[in-house]
């Protein structure tokens, strides 16, 4: 027993190469996955269920048109802009953001972005387990919450465990089935509220009670989806086509999560929630049993896809079998999904201020100083450390806490971090010294 405990520890660099995640090394192109499977997990991943809580947020404070639909566009765009910026490093490289990160961090810097990363989307995990037990519990306090949430976490896990074929024999059906149950929502709210011109109406009340700023709204929503932004290269680093990998980000939050967002604040406006399961159970038993297997399939998907991301993650820095980061996430998303739903909305406030600051190192060392391409090649041949790029997440993260009033918190530090280190780096070119990626280069006798 403890001899095949090890074995399931034990690293084999070869046989994690070849499998069909591969997160330690760039992916060979016989790994690559054809256009129509990638697009349908980017269609189910989009999906992820948070889009009708950040819809109920929104529609709490904004009148439907134009603001809520306006300020819904703006941040999904703002996320879809880093998100093809980062997912086409992923397409030209092969390298999930793990790597991505130690090119450009080094290679023990980058346990600073990725354990910060890793953090966040295990949280986010532990909202989506919760979020799957409300779905059929509807009570915090029963003890049923708590043994369908672990029931919640364990399926999620199992179903990461298989890898990014497991995540797209998921997310076809649920994609399928959440789009219609989402459209007969969508009909139920405005129907319920006396036509589209009654709708409108009542919208302008609710959101007249406790108003929020065009600058709040944009905030919300780019902290909704910017960890799934800046973790795009996990899965545009297996498009075949460079069109296909700013296709996904395109399809994730242009299209999937911009309609959830409009279907939750119609919930939540007209229904008093953006969960269609709890205003659809007063329809009939079909119709809400039909809800709650959309709601579960959804969940899902998102639970599947919010595992696979810090477990490729870890995998790639700290060397280990994604297998045992597939396990060791799952338990620790489980355990925080028992009482994490409850604050979601507090914890959502932070995402927008402290996530993109990470990148802008990334997106400026890529696209500026190496002229979109790296070698990676020289992964295990990079610097331990970057200050650099540390420094300019650091001062980027504290820009972001402290962001003028009239800002978007989370885009001001991003713009910080990425100025921050194209002034670092430009000292330290102008004066001969190397870093990063430029170091393992020179050493290597490639510039």
């Amino acid at each position: 027993m403890l001899e095949r405990l090890n074995n399931w520890w034990r690293l084999d660099e070869d046989a994690e190469r070849q499998s069909a995640d591969n997160p330690h090394s760039p992916l060979s192109p016989a790994q690559r996955r054809d256009t129509g499977p990638m697009l349908t997990l980017a269609f189910g991943w989009g999906f992820l269920i948070t889009g009708l809580f950040i819809g109920g947020m929104l529609g709490a404070g904004q009148p439907f048109m134009p603001d809520l639909i306006r300020n819904s566009f703006l941040g999904n765009l703002t996320n879809f802009v880093i998100g093809a910026l980062v997912g086409y490093m992923g397409y030209q490289t092969g390298c999930n953001s793990g790597l991505l990160y130690r090119m450009v961090y080094g290679n023990v810097g980058a346990y600073i972005p990725v354990l910060f990363l890793c953090l966040l989307l295990i949280m986010w995990q532990g909202i989506v387990v919760g979020a799957f037990s409300q779905a059929w519990v509807q009570d915090f306090d029963s003890p049923w919450f708590y043994v369908v949430a672990i029931f919640a976490g364990l399926l999620y896990t199992v179903t990461t465990y298989f890898g990014v074929k497991g995540l797209e024999r998921v997310a076809l059906p649920a994609s399928v089935i959440l789009v219609a149950v989402l459209l007969y929502a969508g009909w139920y709210n405005v129907d319920k509220a006396g036509g589209w011109q009654g709708f409108l109406a009542m919208s302008r009340e609710t959101a007249a009670r406790s108003p929020l700023t065009d600058v709040q709204a944009v905030n919300i929503v780019i902290g909704s989806w910017i960890v799934g932004a800046v973790v795009m290269a996990e899965y545009t680093r297996f498009a075949k086509k460079a069109w296909v990998a700013v296709a996904i980000p395109f399809i994730v939050l242009i299209i999937a999560q911009w309609f959830l967002q409009l279907v939750g604040a119609m919930g939540g406006v007209v229904s008093g929630s953006f969960d269609f399961t709890a205003y659809m159970r007063a329809s009939g038993t079909f119709i809400a049993l039909f809800g709650l297997i959309a709601m579960s399939l959804a969940l899902w998907t998102t639970g599947d896809a919010n595992l696979y991301l810090p477990s490729i993650q870890t995998a790639s820095v700290f060397r280990r079998p994604k297998r045992v980061t597939v396990v060791i996430c799952g338990v620790l998303g489980t355990l925080i999904g028992l009482g994490i739903y409850q604050r979601f909305m507090v914890f959502i406030s932070e995402l927008a201020n402290l996530v993109p600051p990470l990148i802008g190192p990334v997106i400026v060392d890529y696209y500026l100083f190496n002229k979109a391409r790296f070698h990676v090649e020289l992964l295990d041949k990079l610097p331990a450390w970057n200050p650099l790029a540390v420094i300019s997440f650091v001062i980027g993260a504290v820009a972001a806490r402290y962001a003028p009033a009239s800002t978007a918190a989370g885009l001001f530090g991003l713009g910080v971090s990425m100025a921050s280190y194209v002034c670092l780096y430009g000292i330290a070119s102008a004066t001969g010294i190397k870093i990063g990626h430029a170091k393992a280069e020179a050493e290597a006798g490639l510039k």
